[in-house]
């Protein structure tokens, strides 16, 4: 099937430039082993004019888990930076906060979203070490609830530390579905919740969850689709065609290789418009970003 004609939008791609290298460099060795890729960083021209020659409009994604690693964040500020000095290509981007930072992460935050206008915030359970599901990290969900603006939550296994000793301490099952996306999505019904990736191995858990909760997405990043657990590849034109998205996790794949492998495999002109674009501008309001 013909995309290059289609908005693509990819809602999980990553800066691949010094400042995010910085933020997680105690998982580049493990990264490049498990990609098969030098993991190297690029300047932030470089990144522009791969993912321009992509054809593709991304949200970016910083990242945030000081407490955990030491290592400085790739900040809220860089990530709105990228955006405004690249909207052709960057139409917003998720903030990230450590949950870790208390009051500091409740004030991030607002700066966030009040003063920089991020679109909502990204969380990676395994390589901040909590669970959203957490008592102690309620109060940074009542704030960002109260904010009014989506979260995307990191679900299944991860490449960071994988195939080290230990995993460098990373623990999966804090990205296990249920029930810690299932709760947050119970305890806060008007909070707009995106699944980061396949969810393997608990794919059938976060379907369970998307099918039950009406406030609970789903994006595909972080898999080549021939890859895609059989549920998630059945479900996407059926169940699951008004909330799936489209995410690469640039730079961990390239753009190339994933359009190649959706457009093998065999969905409808109609559902692959929904999973490209207009699921996305729809549930985050992209639709407006382009008219802007």
């Amino acid at each position: 099937m013909q995309l290059t004609t289609m908005r693509r939008i990819d809602i999980h791609c990553h800066p691949n430039t010094a400042e995010w290298f910085n933020a997680i460099n105690p998982y580049v060795e493990a990264l490049r082993t498990y990609w098969h890729r030098p993991w190297a960083p690029l300047s932030e021209q470089q990144v522009i004019d791969e993912l321009r020659k992509a054809d593709v409009q991304v949200l970016m994604v910083a990242f945030d888990t000081e407490t955990v690693t030491g290592c400085p964040p790739c900040s809220n500020d860089y990530v709105a930076g990228l955006r405004d000095r690249h909207p052709d290509v960057v139409l917003n981007a998720w903030a990230s906060v450590d949950p870790w930072k208390g009051k500091d992460a409740i004030t991030e935050a607002e700066h966030a979203v009040s003063d920089l206008g991020l679109i909502g915030f990204h969380f990676h359970p395994i390589c901040g070490g909590f669970s959203v599901d957490d008592p102690r990290l309620r109060p940074l969900f009542e704030k960002i609830n109260e904010l009014g603006v989506p979260v995307l939550i990191d679900v299944g296994t991860t490449g960071m530390g994988a195939g080290t000793p230990g995993g460098l301490g990373r623990r999966l099952k804090m990205s296990r579905p249920m029930p810690a996306l299932d709760d947050l999505a119970a305890d806060f019904p008007q909070l707009k919740i995106i699944a980061a990736h396949p969810g393997w191995p608990w794919t059938d858990e976060v379907l369970m969850i998307c099918l039950h909760k009406g406030n609970v997405f789903w994006e595909t990043s972080g898999w080549g689709p021939e890859y895609f657990p059989e549920s998630l590849r059945r479900d996407i034109p059926r169940r699951l065609k008004d909330k799936i998205m489209f995410g690469s996790d640039y730079p961990s794949l390239t753009h190339k290789r994933l359009f190649e492998g959706w457009s093998k495999l065999g969905y409808s002109a109609e559902v692959m418009d929904r999973v490209f674009h207009s699921n996305a501008e729809r549930i985050l309001s992209l639709e407006l970003a382009r008219r802007a």
